[in-house]
């Protein structure tokens, strides 16, 4: 058994927070690590100790992975948990770390090399029986290849990134006259995001859900599942509202993914935390997208749901325990949904809102929960992802986390940048999501068609906003806030409290 009483937190933000909220809780001391633009971060004051990387651009500090090695030995850590992003999915750093005799919180590098190259993951998938989207068995060499492949699978089909994520690198092309351009688009989209031009095929699923089930496996042969999340919510292929249980999921069906993906993590010897991402058809087929080798953005809703400790049981598993549970002993208990809560222009297509955030008012009560790394005062930079935090709530049952949730993101201050609330709040009440009739799709052609009628809707309150600045400016001795610089997050309130504009403003 190895011994963690120090560990290194290779990442920053929410997901760093995180993390060194369950050490303290199992009295493992920590590390944070900072570039320039992150000196005074939240997750910087929390931790135990910190130490500088380098200059803001990740390249130069986050992704230093001699620097966040050496930083270890001279902290005297024994581990380095990688977070999500970065370097979370980069088996190089876990070979490194592991050379180095430290422990790396994840994965071995072996499995992150086969599930990293999405080809190689198809075939082990293929292998190991569980049903994959037809496609091409490797990457193609140019785009008469992508033709010749896409003449035989048929129409729709999608171009993805071999090493990709997050929506980058890849490309829907629905006639062979789109075939040339979108392969040379996607190609190069690939390499300047990953540094690897290569793209292969895969056959476009018509209106598909996006479901993954949280996996943990130890080192002693035990492999389980956590259920399911719901990932359909997404902007630009990338999540932003998740759920769990799936509205989709009926007992039989779950029984049959979770199988699926306990055979995908043994079929590439996976050892801690991972998720297996499923694209589900209208006819409830499943089929395997991709492997996230870490800790996953939305694992909260998995822990509220079964009550457990990601972070601490891979912690555990790490320090070579055994999973305390067996998958008979996984129960769901009630239904959660989270939120993510970027710095974002919801009415300007989601672009980035970068600034300071002046004021931050965090919801709380009955079944809520936030995960953040931002608070009043601190910069969105443009030199990382526009992550304020992460909303999530519990309920006895969907319909309750759904009304919670809308209570919870009303109740959400935040002055200085625009956010994703007011979409999320929208998306609360959109009749279909409410009756879990949506699919990966919803966004482009539910909100984005109508984003100029439904412009009005999305509008922030400016009257509560110029009154929320203005008590914040006062308390802290500032005089008062102009309507026009009061920088209110974009929610209508629901207090019984009113103000009539600025003249009214002026006589408070």
């Amino acid at each position: 058994m190895k011994t963690i009483a120090k560990v290194l937190i290779a990442n920053r933000g929410e997901i760093a927070v995180r993390i060194i909220r369950t050490c303290r809780e199992m009295g493992i001391q920590t590390v944070a690590v900072y570039s320039e633009a992150d000196r005074t971060a939240y997750h910087v004051r929390m931790a135990d100790e910190a130490y500088y990387l380098g200059p803001p651009p990740a390249s130069e500090s986050y992704l230093q992975q001699e620097r966040l090695i050496d930083i270890a030995r001279r902290a005297e850590a024994q581990a380095i948990h990688p977070g999500y992003g970065f370097l979370a999915e980069n088996p190089q750093f876990a070979e490194k770390v592991r050379d180095a005799g430290l422990i790396f919180i994840g994965p071995p590098p072996e499995a992150m090399r086969i599930m990293g190259d999405k080809t190689a993951a198809r075939e082990t998938m293929q292998k190991a029986g569980v049903p994959i989207v037809p496609g091409s068995p490797a990457p193609l060499a140019n785009a008469d290849e992508a033709l010749n492949v896409a003449r035989a699978i048929g129409f729709p089909v999608l171009l993805k990134a071999t090493a990709g994520g997050g929506g980058k690198g890849m490309r829907m092309v629905a006639s062979e006259s789109e075939i040339a351009s979108a392969f040379r688009s996607a190609s190069s989209e690939a390499q300047s995001a990953f540094g690897d031009g290569r793209v292969y095929i895969e056959k476009y699923v018509q209106g598909p859900r996006h479901i993954e089930f949280q996996v943990l496996a130890d080192e002693h042969g035990n492999v389980v599942h956590l259920c399911e999340r719901e990932c359909s919510i997404q902007r630009r292929h990338q999540k932003i509202i998740e759920e769990s249980p799936s509205p989709l999921m009926t007992p039989e069906l779950r029984e049959q993914m979770g199988e699926a993906a306990v055979k995908a993590a043994q079929a590439c010897g996976y050892v801690n935390a991972g998720t297996i991402e499923f694209l589900v058809d209208q006819d409830r087929h499943f089929y395997f997208l991709e492997m996230n080798t870490r800790l996953q953005v939305e694992h909260p809703v998995t822990e509220m749901v079964v009550g457990m400790d990601l972070v601490r049981l891979q912690l555990e598993v790490a320090m070579g325990k055994p999973l305390p549970f067996s998958q008979d002993q996984v129960h769901l208990q009630g239904h959660a949904i989270e939120c993510r809560v970027y710095a974002e222009d919801p009415r300007n297509h989601f672009l980035p809102s970068i600034g300071t955030v002046e004021f931050l008012q965090n919801p709380d009560g009955p079944g809520v929960r936030v995960d953040s790394g931002v608070t009043s005062g601190d910069e969105i930079s443009l030199y990382y992802d526009p992550m304020i935090a992460k909303l999530i709530v519990h309920g006895e049952n969907r319909s309750q986390a759904i009304e919670r949730m809308i209570r919870a993101l009303k109740e959400y201050r935040v002055l200085g940048v625009k956010t994703t609330i007011p979409f999320c709040i929208w998306v609360m009440q959109h009749e279909r999501y409410r009756t879990g009739e949506f699919d990966t799709h919803f966004v482009p052609n539910e909100y984005l068609p109508k984003l100029d009628e439904l412009d009005s809707d999305l509008n922030a309150d400016e009257r509560i906003a110029a009154a929320v600045a203005l008590a914040h400016s006062m308390e802290n001795g500032q005089g008062l806030v102009p309507l026009d610089q009061a920088r209110e997050t974009d929610h209508r309130s629901t207090s019984a409290w009113r103000i009539r504009g600025w003249k009214q403003l002026k006589r408070v």
